[in-house]
Parts: C-alpha cells; structure tokens; sequence
C-alpha cells in the first residue's frame, strides 16, 4: 500500500525540516519525510500483516533513510544529532 501524501503534508514537513517548501533536495528534509512514511508503513502492516509488497517497501525506505543519516553524519555530526532528536529516532 503506498503512503500518498497530500501536497500540503510534504510542504509542511520540508518547511519544518528544510527550512523552505521548495527544498525538497535538502537531507533532513528528505529523512524526515522518509520517516513520516515509514511510521504509516508501520501502522499499515500492523493491521495487514500479509501484504509483503508494503513490507518491501518498507524495508527500501528503511535503508533509503539510513544511507542518507549515514551521509549527515559524515558531513555534519550536530546537524545529524539534533534532527535524530527531533525526530525521536534512535541509532
């Protein structure tokens, strides 16, 4: 089941995280959208245990999100602290 997001959500996340609504290429931007979809993923597969393509799918933005914290951490290690913070994920 793909998460389809309202273009107003994607707005409000990237205006919160990247500072601007059209900066979308922006790396926190990107891992805080990716976890918004995650966290629906999550519910989604707690109900619907069987539906393997959501599970894969899942799992593709799992490692999406960890390559890019990855790069973040590489790049700017308080910036990578502070939106793990924000976004209560731990690693």
């Amino acid at each position: 089941m793909p998460v389809y997001l309202p273009k107003e959500k994607v707005e409000e996340i990237f205006n919160t995280y990247a500072g601007s609504p059209t900066n979308t290429g922006d790396t926190q931007g990107q891992v805080a959208l990716f976890t918004f979809r995650i966290e629906k993923l999550s519910e989604h597969l707690q109900t619907n245990k069987k539906d393997h393509a959501c599970r894969r799918q899942l799992l593709t933005l799992v490692g999406k999100r960890k390559r890019l914290l990855t790069y973040l951490q590489n790049k700017n290690i308080a910036t990578y602290r502070e939106l793990i913070a924000k976004l209560n994920i731990r690693k």
